[in-house]
């Protein structure tokens, strides 16, 4: 009989259910005792749950280094989804157990995060402790009819109490909900990143591009083609390009780029430092990864304090640049090739969300009672450089956001009207600098909507290729509809003038290269120190 209960325990790792409805069976017949079934179950299903646990976090470190991954993923997203599990892992992992469907997600998930193992193996022994039971004993109450019943009756008393389970937990939430300010303005705030689609993560809206971007590579016969739109630029722009080696090329025009400098791997402090002894007012200063996508990594430092605090946590290869000052836009460009002059197909003015206190609620409240910035409370909350339990005094501005980026909770606001064709000139004289580049974003600053309507005074922070989209589709007031024909008409443009560069002799870069060179460009750094970056003799201090 030992031998049996053991192939019932090894046989939960096929089939949980067919191995309790047996071990039940079994129990029915008198032939074991209701523990004994009981034990020797649970063995079996707590150690294939861990199983899957382990299976997260031995594969983890891959799949969320896989290039493909951190596109759609930043650092930032699975560091919150690891400290939300963490504190509600128990109700997680109880609610999966009973939940058909979500087990083994849930499970793969917890690892997949690191999740702590003493954590999950704890929420494991109480789901277990209950769950085991209650299936062995529904299936030795059943007994030897469910055998021939095709285990319907199983079934159903499996779904009733697994919905009875699930009635109580949207019971809880909703009482959390009548009795929890908070809890309100935070379904509030999901329910709105829902329904409007601005606040969608990234792979949702461009889920719906795959037959349009099909539709493009059978038409002109490539699935690359985009990578040759900017020759001058590794993969076209798409992911990993270097900032620091495109300023370079626009700098070369003369008040184009702000001062800037590139910290290798060797003495960054020094660099840095030696950098900043040039100007009498040196800060603020920002810091940005060479190669980033969405304003991760990007900081505002004000003192030398923020300066070590950003060197000694972030060892990539970085840029310090002086700080623009005036409004920032987004200004997406193409020209095709042969062209004398481009096309300006949309503006973003990017605008940075403050609120002003009252003397009686602090940054946290008020973050939560505004209409807008409850959307994205948790992001305001980890880059708003104030105490959240900080009261502001009465009319006191409290800034949420000072990075240009839309998932760093910039608001962007459709400044198309601003198109004009001296501003289209100032480009064209830019572009002029960096050979190789047909399409994509300017991150621009300028003392104003006047002054960039008229192409003065433009400071370039950095071009984006293919992978820049034309960001005024995130303004609120414009429809999904529209932000589809944007994109659409965006990508058009990138095959068309990949074309055309076909034509002229430049070929598009072989899928399993394009997928090598993302993969190389996200690798994790090696554990030896690298070479530093070969520069220029004036690489101190580029943009004069």
């Amino acid at each position: 009989m030992i031998l049996t209960l053991f192939s019932l325990a090894l046989a939960t790792l096929v089939s949980e259910d067919a191995a309790c409805l047996a071990a039940g069976v079994l129990v029915a017949r008198g032939d074991a005792s209701f523990p004994a079934a009981v034990a020797f179950c649970f063995a079996g299903i707590f150690a294939g749950d861990l199983l899957l646990f382990l299976a997260g976090r031995w594969s983890g470190p891959a799949l969320l280094g896989a290039p493909w991954v951190r596109r759609w993923i930043s650092p930032d997203a699975v560091a919150d989804a690891r400290d939300w599990l963490t504190r509600r892992g128990l109700v997680t992992v109880l609610l999966s157990r009973f939940t058909p469907g979500l087990r083994l997600p849930t499970y793969f998930a917890a690892g997949l995060l690191g999740l702590p193992t003493w954590r999950f193996a704890g929420a494991l022994l109480l789901a277990n402790a209950v769950w085991t039971p209650l299936i062995v004993w529904t299936a030795s109450q059943a007994g030897q009819a469910l055998v021939g019943q095709s285990l319907h009756q199983w079934e159903t008393a499996i779904w009733t109490t697994s919905a009875l389970i699930c009635a109580l937990f949207v019971l809880r939430y909703l009482s959390t909900l009548a009795t929890n300010w908070q809890a309100r303005r935070e379904f509030l705030g999901a329910w709105r990143r829902c329904t409007q689609w601005e606040f969608w993560p990234i792979w949702a809206v461009y889920l719906p591009m795959i037959p349009y971007f099909a539709y493009l590579a059978a038409r002109h016969r490539s699935l690359t083609l985009f990578t040759a739109a900017n020759p001058g630029i590794p993969s076209g722009g798409l992911t990993g390009e270097s900032k620091a080696l495109i300023l370079r090329r626009l700098a070369k025009r003369p008040g184009t780029v702000p001062e800037f400098v590139v910290l290798d791997h060797f003495d960054r402090r020094a660099q840095a430092l030696s950098f900043l002894a040039t100007y009498r007012d040196p800060y603020p200063v920002v810091a940005k990864p060479d190669v980033g996508e969405r304003g991760q990594g990007v900081s505002i430092l004000r003192n030398d304090s923020q300066l070590e605090d950003y060197l000694s946590g972030n060892p990539s290869l970085t840029i310090l640049q002086r700080f623009a000052p005036g409004l920032e836009f987004g200004v997406f460009y193409y020209r095709f090739p042969g062209q004398r002059h481009g096309r300006i197909l949309s503006i973003t003015q990017k605008r940075f969300p403050s609120l002003v206190g009252d003397g009686i609620r602090s940054v946290a409240n008020l973050i939560w009672n505004d209409s807008r910035a409850v959307c994205l409370a948790e992001v305001y909350r980890q880059v708003c450089r104030l105490d959240l339990n900080y009261i502001p005094r009465r009319g006191e501005s409290v800034t949420l956001a000072e990075i240009g980026s839309h998932c760093r909770g910039a608001i962007f606001e459709d400044a198309s009207g601003l198109i004009s064709e001296e501003l289209a000139n100032t480009l064209d004289e830019i572009v002029d600098q960096h050979q190789g580049f047909h399409l994509g974003r300017f991150d621009v600053r300028a003392p104003s909507r006047e002054a960039l309507r008229a192409g003065r005074s433009i400071q370039v922070l950095e071009l984006n290729g293919v992978g820049g989209e034309a960001t005024h589709i995130y303004d609120p007031r414009i429809s999904l509809r529209d932000a589809y024909r944007s994109l659409m008409t965006q990508w058009r443009l990138a095959f068309e003038i990949g074309a055309a560069n076909r034509d002229r002799g430049y070929e598009p870069m072989p899928l399993f290269e394009l997928l090598s060179f993302v993969r190389n460009r996200f690798a994790p750094p090696a554990a030896s120190a690298p070479k530093p970056l070969p520069q220029p003799a004036d690489a101190l201090k580029l943009g004069c």
